[in-house]
């Protein structure tokens, strides 16, 4: 059983420096202490990451590879010819390539988009790809997105065949080199943008076109939503402008003019205000369905759809196939559970691997991520197919390179990589038992006492008596919440029940605190399990703004209680 997380409190700023910065900007100063937490220490930065605005945007061919990419757009455009668009079948590759495709169409082309399927074609640009997607027609120029970096003999394949390569990515470059074509534009190459993903990259392409070549009539900033969907899913830090495109996309989503995004925000039960929790647990997981269990095709139709009716039937389709990923995902999670508990201690100590036929591809990495979470060990969950090559996705944990893991058994896998968080892998069946030792090892290596133990990361102390609507005020200019810019945990120490818990829905905790005479209102989800201890109480919360009929309050969510 994974142990008890310890509390780590970040160290505070300095007073003096939040007064200053609380009095200049007219923000409540536990508001100014957690920016300055985040890095934003100097004023003009803190005014940009309170108050990101788009002219604040930088110049699109300042991209490398831009200026290269968008001469051979416009010739394209120029020339009417033919041009393919091959992406990926996540969030970020679909809205890269709706983003794409309406541009294209803006100018005059009609381009045929492409989305390889996880079972036939794999992902990224493969030969096998590459033969589907022309199907014995060839274009003048192919796009892709989302892939391709490292696509060496892909890109030969088509050059060969006289097919001119744009490569639009956001994927680590190869040590051994990348592929050779036109023009490749990922942020990896250059100093700078190194936190945008693909969808992020393709707005800049779209922003750079319309500087060489204005488009009346044709507004980028009503995009904004479909860039936001990429930014928020694909996990990409959430600072410069990446946050500019989640703010504004998150604000362009409550008024989209896109009739999909209009149909899947109601099958999903999203409304106002919308938050990148929204984008993470409702909107993403239903455009991510279609392309785990087959082809994200009906997820690209959606984006693209301008007609109401048929934007809710296919809404309708991805919501029915994001419950048969759910009921998949979890007969795969308690399968893999059953697993990790038959397993010797020592083979489940520092890492957890867990491989079986008949899982599907499609899930496994979202099982990797939860157990790897629910046990503080970086996990790889694999399913093995027919022929007994499994394929697997892996999660880590802070201070465990899954990269370095793989690199010290690559002789027993037959392919492997990705990032030091998130990886795949191929491995046969017969060699399952030895990569997980193998894994072991590695973790043993890189692992020191203190990398095991899982943290409960708080980033300030916070009295009753300053919570308040007032502070709220304040507090949403932090947000959007996400990757490198996490909703707050705030403690308040010495918390004491004023009346006992409420057990509601059988599962929930409803509680009325007390601190120096001041009451609030808190739910712990999920806290009917939680073993409590004997009050008085620390407890870590988030907060966030409720209103229910008209009237605004504060609302205390128990993250976890530990003994005052």
């Amino acid at each position: 059983m994974p142990s008890k997380p310890r509390w780590v409190v970040a160290p505070p700023p300095d007073p003096a420096l939040v007064r200053e910065y609380a009095g200049a900007f007219g923000l409540a100063p536990v508001v100014v202490s957690l920016a300055l937490q985040r890095g934003y220490t100097e004023r003009e930065r803190i005014e940009q990451f309170l108050h990101p605005r788009l002219k604040d945007l930088s110049d699109p061919f300042s991209l490398p590879g831009v200026d290269a990419a968008v001469r051979r757009i416009l010739g394209a455009i120029d020339g009417g010819e033919s041009v393919v668009l091959y992406g990926d079948y996540d969030v970020d590759g679909v809205s890269s390539l709706s983003l794409l495709c309406s541009v294209l169409r803006a100018y005059g082309l009609e381009p045929r988009p492409f989305l390889p399927t996880r079972l036939e074609e794999g992902y990224g640009l493969s030969v096998k790809g590459i033969e589907n997607c022309l199907g014995g027609r060839l274009p003048d120029l192919l796009i892709a997105a989302d892939c391709g970096t490292n696509s060496r003999e892909e890109a030969r394949l088509l050059k060969e065949k006289g097919i001119d390569l744009i490569i639009l990515d956001h994927h680590e470059p190869s040590p051994d080199g990348v592929a050779d074509c036109v023009a490749l534009v990922n942020p990896k190459l250059g100093d700078d943008f190194h936190y945008l993903c693909t969808a992020g990259v393709v707005f800049k392409i779209a922003h750079a076109l319309l500087r060489a070549r204005p488009l009346p009539g044709f507004d980028l900033k009503e995009y904004l939503d479909i860039v936001a969907l990429g930014t928020i899913a694909d996990i990409v830090p959430l600072e410069a402008e990446n946050r500019l495109f989640a703010r504004r996309g998150l604000a362009q989503l409550e008024r989209t003019i896109h009739p999909g995004l209009v149909a899947l925000k109601s099958v999903a039960g999203v409304t106002s205000p919308i938050r990148t929790h929204d984008v993470g647990f409702k909107l993403g997981p239903r455009l991510n369905a279609s392309g785990r269990l087959d082809t994200a095709v009906a997820s690209l139709d959606l984006l693209l759809c301008q007609d109401p009716a048929g934007a809710r039937l296919l809404a309708e389709s991805l919501d029915r196939q994001n419950r048969e990923r759910q009921e998949l995902e979890l007969a795969t999670r308690e399968d893999a559970e059953r697993m990790i508990h038959a397993l010797p201690a020592l083979l489940r100590s520092h890492a957890i691997v867990v491989g079986s036929r008949g899982w599907h591809p499609g899930v496994v990495g979202i099982v990797a991520s939860r157990i790897s979470k629910q046990y503080h060990r970086p996990t790889f969950v694999i399913g093995i197919d027919e022929s007994g090559l499994g394929k697997g996705s892996g999660r880590s944990i802070p201070g465990i390179s899954l990269v370095a893991a793989l690199d010290s058994c690559r002789d027993l896998i037959a392919a492997g990589g990705g990032h030091e968080m998130a990886a795949g892998v191929s491995v046969r069946e017969e060699n399952l038992e030895a990569f997980r030792e193998a894994l072991i090892r590695s973790v043993v290596e890189q692992a020191d006492a203190d990398t095991l133990v899982p943290k409960l990361h708080i980033d300030t102390g916070i009295r009753f008596s300053e919570i308040s609507l007032d502070l709220l005020d304040s507090y949403e200019l932090l947000r959007p919440f996400g990757s490198n810019n996490p909703q707050p945990l705030f403690m308040s120490t010495g918390v004491r029940l004023a009346a006992e818990p409420r057990l509601i829905k059988e599962k929930h905790l409803k509680f009325r605190f007390e601190q120096d005479g001041v009451l609030h209102d808190a739910i712990y989800f999920n806290g009917a399990d939680v073993d409590l201890p004997k009050p008085p109480w620390d407890i870590a919360f988030m907060i966030d703004r409720n209103e229910f009929r008209g009237r605004a309050q504060v609302n205390i969510v128990v993250q976890a209680v530990r003994k005052a």
